[in-house]
């Protein structure tokens, strides 16, 4: 299963944030053991980083933060089309439209995150972590 990860899933992970980083870790876990596929946009990678840095006031720390996301997880790209169509897209938040579109332009299965209101309308399926992990165990 090919699943987009939202950035508030990967900075719980990454900056171990209660009381969600169980979660995330489990999530990360599944990915690592290949039970699932990990995406993440190419945005949420800037974003993780100015957050990193902006938060422990560490170059080195926060390119760790990518590194250990780039070593196990995909990248969507976000071009044009993507950002066209998540302009267009009837949401209000425009960086959850994006995500979506991502996920729809890479023909990815799901996306999971902890703000399923904000994708609610989705056109792809969206899981929290617990539901995504019940689904492929």
């Amino acid at each position: 299963m090919k699943v987009l990860i939202d950035t508030n899933i990967i900075l719980d992970y990454l900056l171990e944030r209660e009381p969600f980083r169980e979660d995330a870790e489990s999530l990360f876990m599944a990915i690592a053991l290949r039970q699932i596929t990990g995406y993440v946009t190419a945005t949420t990678l800037t974003d993780i980083f100015y957050i990193a840095y902006k938060q422990t006031r560490n170059i080195q720390l926060a390119k760790e933060a990518i590194a250990k996301i780039l070593a196990i997880m995909e990248i969507c790209p976000v071009n044009r089309k993507v950002i066209e169509s998540a302009f267009n897209f009837d949401l209000n938040d425009f960086e959850d439209a994006v995500q979506i579109f991502c996920a729809i332009n890479d023909n990815l299965d799901a996306i999971v995150t902890r703000d399923l209101r904000g994708f609610s309308s989705s056109p792809i399926p969206v899981f929290s972590i617990s539901k995504l992990l019940e689904k492929i165990n």
